[in-house]
């Protein structure tokens, strides 16, 4: 995976592909990992509920086409996640407001 790219594939624990929107990809420092947040197109969206979205470490594949999502198990990088993704959220808001 690509940072800026829009799409990605994803297989469940099924076998099944699903194609996600990238949110936004980030790097860090303190963890030495690069971040991927998105979320499944296609699951239900309503205006009264807000998108699932979800967080993975990412490793790129030597070819940088591909790589592999890996689970974050850390607290702290949560927390971390959790920051970045509240900073973006905000600016998107902010530039919505604009």
């Amino acid at each position: 995976m690509e940072h800026g790219q829009e799409t990605m594939t994803i297989v469940d624990e099924n076998g099944e592909e699903h194609v996600c929107e990238v949110i936004f990809t980030f790097d860090s420092e303190e963890f030495g990992k690069s971040y991927v947040l998105y979320h499944v197109l296609g699951e239900e969206e309503s205006e009264d509920e807000d998108v699932e979205i979800h967080a993975s470490a990412f490793v790129p594949s030597e070819d940088n086409e591909d790589g592999e999502l890996m689970p974050i198990e850390d607290d702290a990088e949560w927390e971390m996640i959790e920051e970045m993704l509240n900073t973006f959220l905000a600016e998107e808001e902010e530039d919505e407001e604009q």
